[in-house]
């Protein structure tokens, strides 16, 4: 695992001792940040489940302007401060040792240009995650929310504010992107 462009690129990543992650493989990784762009410059972005912390990192080192990395597993904790470290990017970042939906119960104090949410597998807290994302603003106008599943883990579901506007699979893991509806529907006509 390492940072794949911008200011720390190359740098390797540590990752979390054990199985309780599962961390972005490179070429998704990769493959997500080519689709966002330019975008993620000057960007607000919330890594939720962050793991390792890799997807949050990677933003920084394009150029966001800050991330948030939310976990609960105390090692993951000490990874992704011990990856921020030897990126040099933690004057940038700022990590939250939380349960995600307790995190997410709480009114935001600025909304997220991007919120990357990739969640243990098989035990729904994708949706979960989107359906609180949902209720509250944690989104910002022309955001994106990012979840990151095994393929077969997508199923129908039904959202108030928030609608998916694309998929993309590579082998076994699929990025599915959210917006808000009117957002999506501003881009359409």
């Amino acid at each position: 695992m390492r940072v794949i462009a911008g200011s720390a690129k190359g740098r390797s990543l540590a990752s979390v001792p054990g199985t309780a992650t599962r961390p972005i493989t490179d070429r998704v990784k990769e493959s997500l940040f080519n689709i966002l762009g330019d975008a993620v410059i000057g960007a607000h972005f919330l890594d939720l489940f962050a793991g390792t912390g890799g997807v949050g990192i990677e933003a920084l080192s394009r150029g966001a302007e800050r991330a948030v990395f939310v976990e609960h597993n105390r090692r993951a904790i000490a990874t992704i401060r011990e990856n921020l470290r030897t990126t040099g990017l933690a004057t940038r970042a700022q990590v939250q040792q939380a349960d995600v939906f307790s995190y997410l119960k709480k009114t935001p104090s600025q909304p997220f240009d991007f919120i990357y949410v990739a969640p243990p597998q098989y035990e729904g807290l994708w949706l979960d995650t989107v359906h609180a994302l949902d209720k509250l603003p944690w989104l910002a106008p022309d955001g994106e929310i990012i979840v990151q599943i095994f393929p077969k883990e997508l199923q129908p579901f039904a959202l108030e504010h928030l609608t998916i506007f694309e998929q993309r699979q590579y082998g076994s893991t699929l990025l599915v992107f959210l917006a808000r509806r009117e957002d999506v529907a501003e881009d359409g006509e």
